[in-house]
């Protein structure tokens, strides 16, 4: 849902989104996306492994940005690449802040690069770049939304789609399921604007560079 309005143009701040990092968010982010990755749901296990808890994994975390970049540009907003790393994890009881910074516009084609960072109480736990095609030209952007629970428009729950889960620090394909801890990579062009649904992006994640806490 768009909240405001913000005119699109080189160096335009997007407005800031802070969504909860619940527990229920984090498990649900990870069975949607098919990563069924113990320290994604498992707190023993999880500390047995060397974290503090259970931690947010990359699928979830690539669905949250694309849900931010579509709320912020509209319904006629269409992902054409994502490409994500992560940092610090997100943990459970913390506040992951999101906000984004329009790099590049084409005004003709009403396309933008987005410069996304999120960051919470350890640091940022995401950076990256969001390409958007959005109807209107150089029309406005609007606000982010506030945040739902797993399954929201392009938020947790819609993320992965079909595939397995990878093996600790291993690369996942065509949207299987990452379980990156520290620095890891999504990426994926096409898309329907809901960020990394079942057949949303085309092109396979990937996920390398993440060991899990531990491991």
């Amino acid at each position: 849902m768009r909240t405001e309005t913000t005119r699109v143009a080189v160096g335009t701040e997007l407005p800031a989104l802070e969504i909860p990092i619940t527990r229920t968010l984090i498990v649900a982010g990870a069975i949607a996306s098919r990563d069924y990755q113990d320290v994604h749901h498992d707190a023993e296990l999880a500390r047995h492994k060397g974290s503090p808890d259970i931690f947010m994994n990359i699928l979830t975390t690539n669905g949250l940005v694309g849900r931010y970049i579509t709320d912020c540009f509209g319904p006629g907003a269409v992902l054409r690449k994502v490409a994500i790393r992560l940092g610090a994890p997100n943990y459970p009881g913390d506040t992951m802040v999101l906000t984004g910074r329009i790099e590049e516009l084409d005004g003709e084609r009403g396309t933008a690069t987005v410069r996304v960072v999120g960051a919470n109480a350890i640091g940022k736990h995401v950076t990256g770049t969001v390409t958007v095609t959005f109807s209107g030209g150089t029309g406005g952007a609007g606000g982010a939304g506030e945040t739902g629970g797993a399954g929201g428009t392009g938020g947790a729950g819609e993320t992965g789609g079909a595939g397995g889960s990878s093996e600790a620090g291993g690369s996942s394909e065509a949207g299987g399921a990452s379980g990156a801890s520290g620095a890891g990579e999504v990426s994926g062009t096409g898309g329907t604007g809901e960020a990394g649904e079942a057949g949303g992006m085309d092109v396979a994640h990937r996920a390398h560079e993440g060991d899990e806490a531990g491991s």
